[in-house]
């Protein structure tokens, strides 16, 4: 059930912006009751809220122009003003909804269940206010009685938390009630005609999005001729598309303090959607930037020049509410502030993706120089403050334009690639991630075979590469000017040093890139100034030139595919020794198909197919993988130690070899206490209790262990409290819970004095 946004007057004006087919996104949470009895739900249709989850598969690097979205805008409602519920849906929702309501003589009823749950102190929890009104409307039961059951469950429930919150969730139950508010449907809705659709054509839209996107987010997929899909026979679709749902959910937005700001960055690497950005803008940047785009001096840098500003921008379109950024933030530089879905607004989003790269000016091998790194995985399906999309968003910061992306099956995949909207995107230079989707079973062998496949191909390149100096040294010591030769010396002279300065540099990650680009821009500028001999080897290299710079590969994917169904393959693959990186983002639980334990759930815990707490303990993954002795293993939690993570990333890449980084990120179905705002706090809260423990296994070494979590400093039994998949066994089976947190507690600390031992040892 849903509700409607505007039930109770904000102070600020409604949004003016309007969907291409018209509607208002704050309104996706209407309710409708047909004929008085049974329950319908009258959802928008709005591009991105009611998503299609058809699994994407192999994604291309397909570099779209820079649009202006899906979105059309309508002048906004002027200052002051404020319009009636009725007024505001007229105003907003489209014509087709309009009609449905009419022509099936719908109850429509609205709530503003956002703005009670605040007031109330529930924060963003509307589900008892909604839970309430549906047993008003739909007569599932009598409401006196209905009601009753609802307070008697809250007493059961929170009891032990005292009178407040007691009361907090009796007031809800009594405000559902009383503000649910009917909207007369009027006749005239009956035959209201389709809006056009010239606003896309307008907004330059792909052809992928007018035809595709659009549709299937608007549940119009059945309409699609089959001819628009056959560009995807291969399995290849298009990427960066997801740019353009702008989806407008966000209850509230972080607005930037620039006083307090000490320029961290860290509201950006924590953001689970790349809704928050930093920039550095030189002089002419600053001074052309449109009025509200807000910038500071900047604080450090190098190589800069002088006058370069600092900005922090948010889009309050692609934003999903979780405020994570503002509780990250140290400096209290970020407030959350109700949404203002504006023209403006889409502006100053706008021109912050039109500012130059600065690079060079920080180490993006830190927190705060990764995050000035365009991300290339953006709006992702994911649940709002997600604790996976950090780390692959992250990751494609700092490898994305070179990265062979193994995904296995779960919830990466189903956030990765929530067809037809596809976050993965290029950056200015067209680059990106090649992504490609496996199941469980085979995601590791995937990955090694897109790697044997690359090594082949860049041998045959380097070979390429050897023969064209070869041509150009024997074109330089006995030149002899054939039929249409027109040699000249100083430009085949500087394409054999471009061609040394790549072999030197063929296996370095950093280093190749600069250098295939030099080399390329050589092999350009040289046309018609070589040999006959050396032109032709040069063409043949010009034509395979993207495989000149190296990649990286990394698999990708969570707990259940690492260490339950796909773990066979996966040793097999790191037990082969091919320079290949794995990141596993462990939430402890099959996540993406009902929450059903696997072999990283802790002993205690709750979840499917172990509804009274896992009777056995957690397996050590990095302890099993360490015991090659030649694979580079870690274990991070973002939150706990940014810089450890950015740390263990760039060793990991660096690393000629198998490496596995095993990633701590809490779930929604975890059910933090604390809310999914704060996951990073959670993740820091799990290393101090020693629940989780921070290292790095690195054989380089002469001691390869590097233990990089403290002594634990909080109690195992008060971080397990803090999350409902523990905390419900004790209400359930109290003398259960209470010997198998002992256990798992135990389970822990043996652990970390075992990974203790092994950072000792000399």
């Amino acid at each position: 059930m849903g509700i409607a946004e505007k039930g109770t007057p904000r102070k600020r004006a409604p949004p003016g912006r309007r969907f291409w087919n018209g509607e208002d996104g704050s309104l996706s949470r209407g309710m409708a009751v047909q004929g008085g009895g049974q329950q319908d739900h009258a959802r928008s249709q709005e591009p991105g809220l009611d998503q299609a989850h058809a699994p994407g598969q192999g994604k291309g690097r397909v570099q779209c122009p820079q649009g202006q979205g899906v979105l059309g805008e309508e002048p906004a409602v002027p200052q002051g003003e404020q319009l009636g519920k009725g007024e505001e849906l007229e105003r907003n929702l489209p014509n087709h909804v309009k009609r449905t309501l009419a022509r099936n003589h719908v109850k429509f009823y609205t709530i503003d269940a956002v703005s009670i749950a605040q007031e109330l102190g529930l924060g963003n929890r509307t589900n008892t206010v909604l839970q309430a009104a549906f047993f008003k409307l739909s007569g599932v039961l009598p409401v006196d009685e209905a009601v009753q059951y609802m307070k008697d469950a809250i007493t059961h429930s929170y009891f032990k938390k005292g009178d407040k919150v007691l009361n907090m969730n009796y007031a809800a139950v009594d405000r559902g009630l009383q503000s649910v508010e009917e909207i007369r449907v009027p006749d005239s809705w009956k035959d209201l005609p389709d809006e056009p659709l010239e606003q896309t054509e307008a907004a330059g839209v792909p052809d992928y999005v007018r035809d595709v996107l659009i549709p299937v987010n608007a549940q119009a997929g059945d309409k699609i001729p089959v001819s628009k899909f056959l560009s995807f026979a291969d399995g290849v679709t298009e990427v960066e598309t997801s740019k353009y749902e702008k989806r407008g959910i966000a209850v509230d937005v972080p607005q930037w303090l620039p006083d307090n700001c000490i320029g961290c960055n860290q509201c950006s690497l924590v953001c689970p959607h790349a809704a928050i950005r930093p920039y550095l803008l030189d002089q002419d940047e600053a001074q052309n930037a449109p009025e509200g785009f807000t910038t500071v001096a900047l604080k450090g840098g190098k190589n800069l020049p002088e006058g370069t500003r600092y900005a922090i921008q948010v889009s309050q379109f692609d934003c999903t509410s979780c405020g994570s950024c503002a509780d990250v933030c140290p400096a209290g530089a970020l407030d959350m502030q109700p949404t203002k879905l504006t023209d403006q607004a889409r502006k100053l989003w706008d021109f912050g993706l039109t500012i130059s790269d600065k690079d060079g000016a920080f180490d993006p091998y830190t927190v705060k120089g990764s995050q000035f790194k365009q991300p290339l995985l953006e709006f992702s399906g994911a649940c709002a403050g997600c604790g996976e999309t950090p780390y692959a968003k992250l990751l494609t910061q700092l490898f994305g334009d070179r990265v062979y992306w193994a995904n296995a099956t779960g919830c990466s995949q189903a956030w990765g690639s929530p067809f037809p909207g596809i976050p993965y995107t290029v950056n200015k230079r067209g680059f990106g991630p090649a992504w490609t989707n496996s199941l469980f079973e085979n995601n590791a062998e995937l990955s090694l075979g897109l790697f044997l496949g690359s090594v082949q191909q860049r041998a045959v390149e380097k070979a390429r590469v050897e023969k064209l100096s070869r041509a150009l040294t024997h074109g330089l010591e006995k030149p002899k000017a054939d039929a249409g030769d027109t040699p000249d010396a100083a430009v085949m002279g500087a394409m054999k040093a471009a061609c040394e300065d790549y072999l030197a540099a063929f296996d370095d990650f950093d280093a190749s890139r600069k250098a295939a680009d030099a080399l390329m821009a050589c092999a350009q500028a040289s046309m018609g100034k070589l040999t006959n001999s050396a032109q032709e080897v040069c063409d043949e290299v010009l034509k395979f030139k993207d495989q000149l710079a190296k990649k990286t590969f990394w698999m990708f994917g969570g707990d259940g595919w690492a260490y339950d169904i796909g773990f066979g393959g996966l040793d097999h693959v790191v037990a082969s020794g091919a320079n290949v990186n794995v990141l596993v983002v462990d939430t402890e639980v099959y996540s993406n198909t009902g929450g059903q334990s696997s072999k990283a759930t802790p002993a205690g815990a709750v979840a499917q197919f172990a509804a009274s707490g896992k009777k056995t303990g957690k397996k050590d993954l990095g302890a099993i993988l360490m015991s090659y002795d030649n694979v580079y293993v870690a274990q991070v939690a973002m939150g706990a130690n940014y810089n450890q993570l950015v740390k263990v990333l760039k060793e990991a890449e660096e690393y000629e070899g198998p490496s596995v980084i095993i990633a701590y990120a809490p779930c929604t179905s975890h059910g933090l206490k604390c809310g999914m705002h704060d996951v990073q706090g959670e993740m820091k809260r799990a290393v101090e209790s020693g629940y989780w423990s921070l290292y790095r296994y690195d054989p380089r070494k002469e001691n390869p262990m590097t233990l990089d979590s403290k002594e634990p400093t909080m109690d195992y039994l008060d971080f397990v409290a803090g999350e409902n998949r523990f905390a419900s066994l004790t209400k359930s089976f109290p003398e259960e819970a209470e010997r198998l947190f002992e256990q798992g507690k135990e389970d822990a600390r043996r652990r970390f004095d075992h990974y203790r031992r092994m950072a000792q040892e000399q």
